[in-house]
């Protein structure tokens, strides 16, 4: 299994790499990149969903979501029906570099799956899918069915 750890350091250091070079040109880290990534993919994602999502404290949120917002990449609106609600949407800008980080990350990943054949992308799935937490996966698979129109 050691060999497998070491495969996936490696696969998550070259997947960043791209992004984090765009991510480099605006002060940004990875933080920057996943809060985009499901905001841009959840218009109107509260900020309480994507604390869930991200599994990182309000703190942390607060410093990256404001260096978003005053970037002008991320809006946030009040809720009609709750108003205490903050919800988040991408911006053009925010939706064009969110574009722009994907990009890469899904051209590696198109060109790992057509070298190994019709059966990897199922493969594939299954394996991440058994990498979430068991007490994850369903908040996960109902993100993705909806990300990808499944």
């Amino acid at each position: 299994m050691v060999d497998l750890i070491e495969l996936l350091f490696f696969a998550y250091r070259d997947f960043i790499s791209d992004p984090d070079a765009i991510l480099a040109r605006y002060d940004f880290g990875r933080a920057h990149h996943r809060v985009l990534h499901f905001v841009d993919r959840n218009p109107g994602l509260t900020v309480a969903d994507l604390l869930d999502i991200l599994k990182i404290t309000k703190q942390s949120l607060a410093r990256v979501l404001k260096q978003l917002v005053d970037g002008g990449f991320i809006e946030q609106r009040t809720g009609q029906e709750d108003r205490r609600q903050r919800l988040l949407y991408a911006t053009p800008a925010g939706q064009a570099l969110s574009g722009s980080l994907s990009a890469p990350q899904e051209h590696r990943i198109s060109d790992a799956l057509a070298s190994l054949g019709p059966e990897a992308r199922a493969t594939v799935t299954a394996f991440l899918f058994g990498m979430i937490n068991a007490a994850e996966r369903a908040k996960a698979a109902q993100l993705v069915d909806k990300e990808s129109g499944r």
